[in-house]
């Protein structure tokens, strides 16, 4: 399902996740929230416009399409499988930035993957331990 740049899979992700608790968004509501230049957000939002995964005028407010509600909540809950495997292998990082990193750059069946390990150890506590133990005796 790549069919954006990671610049711009962020830009939707935001937007989907603006989506769930307001019915429009504003460039400067990205900005904030990306830490971008108003401009950078304006540009994207014109790809994303293209793309048909938005509608949005200049100066107005920013909804998104069908197209881009369905590709948004897919990226949430890519975000959100990453950060669930992370924290359940326990690993020492910053959860939030490392599932950033990675999820523009694992393929549909690794996340695919992963979601099945994340269900698996969820449904199996047993199992987890015995990865556990196992990761934290080459730590």
């Amino acid at each position: 399902m790549k069919i954006l740049t990671p610049s711009l899979e962020d830009y939707l992700e935001e937007l989907y996740r603006f989506s769930l608790s307001s019915d429009s968004v504003r460039v400067t509501d990205l900005s904030h929230k990306l830490e971008v230049s108003l401009p950078s957000v304006t540009k994207a939002l014109r790809k994303l416009k293209k793309g048909e995964f938005i509608s949005y005028q200049r100066y107005g407010e920013i909804t998104l399409t069908e197209k881009g509600k369905e590709l948004g909540d897919f990226l949430v809950k890519r975000n959100q499988v990453l950060q669930e495997f992370l924290i359940l292998i326990q690993t020492d990082c910053d959860i939030a930035a490392e599932a950033e990193a990675m999820e523009h750059y694992l393929s549909d069946a690794t996340i695919r993957s992963i979601k099945a390990i994340v269900m698996f150890l969820n449904n199996n506590p047993e199992w987890h331990k015995v990865l556990l133990e196992h990761i934290l005796s080459d730590r």
